[in-house]
């Protein structure tokens, strides 16, 4: 897949690894990671709604023993207009471990397992002042469809970004 192709190798430690929400007893660690890092608080009940719908489409990055990062998505046909829409709804990784590309390989592993799924599109919405998600998800080819005011509890603003795929 083209995916595949611009992300290149991560790192040269052998010991991260990549792997599928296996079941409930992980809950506590996703919580962990996003709840660190992301400025909406959600509560348990919207974890397990992805969760419970879409396991396969969450992605947990591990490296030895430790979490380090997360996506969690939903893919379904929006009833507008007949697409079948993916959704990052959560991206997070631990501090220690960013500007690695591991935040990028997180999403190029949900838009390749949205891609096989038929997505027609996916779409996302991040704060406006959050220059470095901006970059990366412009930089795979999201485009801004929407300015959202006060999108946010904190009342800042987001866009809601689109990647196109058919």
């Amino acid at each position: 897949l083209f995916f595949a192709l611009i992300v290149g190798p991560m790192t040269e430690d052998e010991e991260l690894e990549f792997v599928d929400y296996k079941g409930e007893e992980q809950l506590d660690t996703i919580i962990s990671l996003i709840q660190n890092d992301l400025s909406e608080p959600y509560s348990v009940f919207t974890y397990r709604y992805f969760l419970k719908n879409w396991p396969h489409l969450c992605i947990l990055a591990k490296y030895k023993n430790d979490f380090v990062g997360v996506a969690v998505n939903r893919q379904e046909m929006h009833s507008k207009n007949r697409v079948n829409r993916g959704y990052i709804a959560m991206l997070s990784v631990r501090r220690d471990f960013r500007r690695k590309g591991l935040g990028k390989k997180l999403v190029v592993l949900s838009i390749e397992r949205m891609i096989q799924a038929n997505a027609d599109e996916i779409a996302l919405e991040t704060e406006t002042k959050n220059i470095a998600a901006l970059r990366l998800y412009e930089n795979l080819g999201f485009v801004r469809e929407r300015f959202l005011h006060r999108y946010y509890m904190s009342g800042q603003g987001a866009y809601r970004l689109k990647l196109y795929l058919r």
